[in-house]
């Protein structure tokens, strides 16, 4: 029956934002518990955060270019070309590259999360930490979570110089706008809050692509199949609540501090 059907989603998505919640309150409490592996999260701050600057650099500077390119002639149609340096700073910084750089994170990140626990799952592995004495939560997720709160303001801040400064090159060197004209509608239009409100939602981008590629690995199940199966549903989902979340973060956080 359709309606059975319908229930048994709502039922599966209720159970499985609960999981999520609670298993990033786990992770986020372990934390403060002695001893911390520096060596596991050093290992993820290369692996997941140096390792994508590469991405997030072509993400942030084709993103700034494209976005210079249009509002520039958008606004000439209105005779207002001159605040595209204004509309570039204040859109990458508050808004685009926070979430492209989470979606690029959940594809990447996300994925290899679900991917490298899920077959310690169906490995046994995890078992096997259990006989031994060691938390699953804080020896595999908790590394992760840190690791991906320091990086995701980080990569970030890196793409937001990196969008600017790809929006600059297109105005001068595309569109021929005055290098000066562009600094100077940027810097009076851009505060310190767009950037810090856009750090604010990396912060929890980050979090939530650790936590759910993180628990989609610990519920794997199915041998190599049920990896696959967890890493798709780990990238969808971590994408989705990170879309989602992103209209209620701009809700919240006030437009300006002025």
């Amino acid at each position: 029956m359709p309606g059975d059907s319908l229930g048994r989603i709502s039922l599966n998505f209720v159970r499985a934002s609960g999981e999520i919640f609670l298993l990033a309150g786990r992770a986020f409490l372990r934390i403060f518990q002695r001893p911390l592996n520096l060596k596991l999260i050093s290992s993820h701050l290369y692996l997941d955060g140096i390792k994508s600057m590469p991405v997030i650099f072509l993400m942030s500077v084709f993103t700034g270019g494209v976005l210079t390119l249009q509002s520039f002639y958008a606004l000439q149609r209105l005779g207002a070309e001159i605040f595209t340096g204004s509309l570039v700073g204040v859109s990458l910084t508050k808004e685009l590259i926070p979430v492209l750089a989470g979606l690029m994170l959940a594809g990447r990140v996300s994925a290899s999360y679900s991917a490298e626990i899920g077959t310690m799952v169906v490995t046994e592995q995890v078992d096997a930490l259990f006989t031994f004495g060691i938390d699953p939560v804080k020896y595999l997720v908790t590394p992760r979570v840190v690791a991906l709160l320091i990086m995701a303001p980080l990569l970030t801040l890196f793409g937001d110089f990196v969008g600017i400064l790809g929006g600059k090159l297109v105005a001068v060197l595309v569109v021929h706008q005055n290098p000066n004209l562009f600094e100077s509608q940027l810097f009076q239009s851009l505060e310190l809050w767009d950037i810090v409100s856009g750090v604010i939602k990396s912060v929890f981008f980050g979090l939530t692509v650790a936590v759910v590629g993180s628990h989609f690995g610990l519920k794997t199940e199915g041998g190599a199949r049920g990896v696959g199966r967890a890493t798709t549903t780990a990238v969808v989902v971590a994408s989705v609540i990170i879309l989602v979340s992103d209209f209620f973060w701009s809700k919240v956080l006030p437009f300006s501090l002025r």
